[in-house]
């Protein structure tokens, strides 16, 4: 459960985290370079898509992020191409809320962030027929930044929220293996027929 919906976080967790990512899309913006924005497009379609199927896990229910592979492949460029998909999800179909957007943004960026910043560098450095591993990576790093950010920002709202926040970081366990995989297995296409997407210079 990645999408926070509207009506569940406190004031102050809302402000923090729309304030944290109008700050990360004006970064984003002013570095997004034109050249990236067919990628931005496929991978923000396809985190949209991947979201709308979800599979109950215990009393919760997860689907795909793709958000560590996004960041690995986007760099900055994956902030706007989560704002779009989020906006349009609680637009269209109520996933999440339009008052905890930033929260949900926040939530699925920073981890994306960070893989990028963290893992490009080592998949730059690696052998292709190792890429995968910064793969692997980024695809569980990816699930559980996010798990840890949602399951934060529920328990910061009220104490009411803190078993949710525990059976949510639990169930972000056995997505993050999947996605390792996913994420693993696309890398490794992609360093065989487009290595260029997974420059580090294409931050």
């Amino acid at each position: 459960m990645a999408h926070i919906p509207d009506g569940v976080l406190s004031a102050p967790v809302l402000v923090t985290g729309a304030a944290v990512s109008v700050g990360l899309l004006a970064l984003a913006l002013r570095r997004l370079d034109d050249r990236h924005i067919p990628q931005a497009a496929v991978l923000s379609a396809a985190f949209f898509v991947s979201s709308l199927v979800t599979v109950p896990v215990g009393p919760s229910s997860v689907h795909l992020l793709l958000n560590g592979l996004m960041g690995l492949i986007l760099g900055v460029t994956v902030v706007p191409a989560l704002a779009v998909a989020l906006l349009l999800q609680a637009l269209m179909f109520g996933y999440g809320g339009v008052t905890v957007l930033g929260v949900n943004l926040m939530n699925l960026a920073l981890p994306a962030l960070l893989c990028a910043f963290l893992l490009r560098p080592w998949l730059a450095r690696v052998p292709p027929r190792r890429g995968w591993l910064p793969g692997a990576a980024a695809g569980a790093l990816g699930v559980l930044g996010t798990g840890a950010l949602v399951a934060g920002s529920l328990a910061l709202s009220g104490e009411a929220f803190v078993p949710a926040a525990g059976i949510i970081a639990i169930s972000m366990v056995p997505l993050a293996v999947v996605e390792a995989l996913i994420s693993a297995v696309i890398v490794g296409f992609l360093l065989r027929v487009e290595p260029g997407l997974l420059r580090p210079e294409h931050m």
